[in-house]
């Protein structure tokens, strides 16, 4: 370390597996600044172990609601990628005192104590529209309160949402980032845009799955077929495979085939609704009645008390509305309604390694597939880091399943790298 410059010092709230404190780490370095992680707070055991597996030397603190603020070392910059949970709507203001009760009130009282000169906050997308009273406002009432808390805590804030796709990430994962300082509120506009594929971080000779699902796909499609595919049943185009296509729930004949077909479009058409009176909902069961309108075939009772038997349709009632949730009718006749959709099946997807992976979630995560050889795979953990802009430097020794659920929740590396960037552009180190 230069002695002449003094480290900067930072603590980590949240943390998982530390990724805000490797983009703020890594952004520092570039500028030949040392640093100094001061204090580090996370309660899931498994984020835990990476962390200390990552930084032996660290205490790793536990629930930061209790912990006093006084504990906490002086620092320069909060780091904290805080879960979103319900806000109160109590108060005129909208600010500190509306955040009690809520996991940002913890960020809210250590930055109000500790006053550092600056904070990177990273939630989800929605937390822009969260709790959002009239469809014209700009933003909800929880964003709202944080930004109100941060204003009145003297701070110049800004916020916005930005795409790692747009940062040599191959994912589409929008977040939100807010960040500030006492001296003049960041610009988080203008950012150079870099873009990757998922061959960029794609390992090869890895084990392929030699599951019966994935052998029956293969039997009835090449890898090269597969790339960009999603295997589900309730929905249609061309870059869909349906569990008849391959016969998975048992083998049924061609018009048998084209009458799932011609179900998955028409089951979708808002008229079914209006005959029924009730309100409109995406996938209505129809009616043997309702389905001779489309498609007439003499033996169309047996094809679909077939298709039911063998489980590619089920017959139940159209929905209503009761409160928030949708429940059969049972005063409206039943009809005949396609049955597995997103995620019913081993392989969700198939990634074509020539674009993006969607937005990764921890429990999709183990239903994605990428080829390998003349197989497809889940993706490795090494790659799962690589998604999210971790360096291969980073050590994570757990079980697949725990890491999947870890890197579902993590933060993108190289975009809080971007914003911690500008960060300390705006305090002047």
């Amino acid at each position: 370390m230069d002695n002449h410059i003094e480290a900067i010092r930072f603590i980590d709230l949240f943390a998982g597996i530390g990724g805000i404190r490797k983009g703020f780490e890594l952004a520092c370095a570039d500028r030949g600044l040392p640093t100094q992680c001061v204090f580090t707070s996370e309660i899931k055991p498994y984020a835990v172990d990476v962390l200390k597996q990552n930084h032996p030397d660290e205490d790793i603190n536990g629930d930061i609601t209790k912990i006093q603020t006084s504990e906490i070392p002086d620092f320069d910059f909060l780091l904290a990628g805080f879960p979103c949970q319900a806000f109160s709507s109590a108060g005129k203001r909208l600010g500190f005192e509306d955040a009690r009760g809520t996991l940002f009130f913890d960020v809210a009282r250590i930055l109000k104590d500790k006053r550092p000169k600056g904070f990177i906050l990273e939630n989800v997308e929605g937390l822009v529209n969260h709790d959002k009273q009239n469809s014209s406002d700009t933003i909800g009432r929880t964003l709202q309160v944080i930004l109100n808390t941060l204003d009145d805590l003297g701070y110049k804030v800004s916020w916005r949402v930005l795409n790692a796709a747009n940062f040599g990430v191959p994912q589409e994962r929008k977040r939100i980032y807010i960040v500030g300082t006492y001296k003049v509120a960041p610009d988080l506009t203008g950012f150079e845009e870099k873009h990757s594929t998922l061959s960029d971080v794609l390992e090869e000779g890895k084990p392929v799955s030699e599951s019966a699902f994935v052998k029956l796909l293969l039997s009835h499609f090449t890898v090269e077929e597969l790339k960009g595919k999603s295997v589900k049943d309730k929905r249609g185009g061309s870059d869909n495979i349906h569990s008849w296509d391959i016969d998975y729930k048992g083998e049924i004949s061609a018009n048998e085939k084209d009458l799932l077909n011609e179900m998955l479009k028409q089951r979708r058409k808002k008229k079914w609704a209006a005959e029924f009176g009730i309100d409109w909902m995406d996938g209505m069961p129809l009616t043997i009645k309702q389905i001779r309108t489309f498609y007439k075939h003499p033996n169309l009772k047996k094809m679909l008390n077939n298709l039911v038997k063998l489980g590619y349709l089920k017959l139940e009632h159209p929905k209503k509305k009761v409160g928030s949730r949708r429940v059969q009718d049972e005063t409206l006749p039943l009809g005949y309604n396609i049955v597995s959709g997103k995620m019913s099946f081993e392989v969700n997807k198939v990634l074509d390694p020539n674009g993006i992976a969607p937005t990764l979630v921890a429990m999709d995560m183990q239903h994605l597939f990428v080829p390998d050889g003349n197989g497809i795979r889940t993706l490795t953990l090494r790659e799962g880091l690589r998604l999210f802009g971790y360096p291969d430097d980073i050590k994570f020794d757990v079980s697949m399943q725990d890491g999947y659920d870890l890197l579902g929740n993590t933060v993108v590396v190289s975009v809080i790298k971007a914003v911690a960037d500008r960060l300390l552009t705006a305090e002047g180190v």
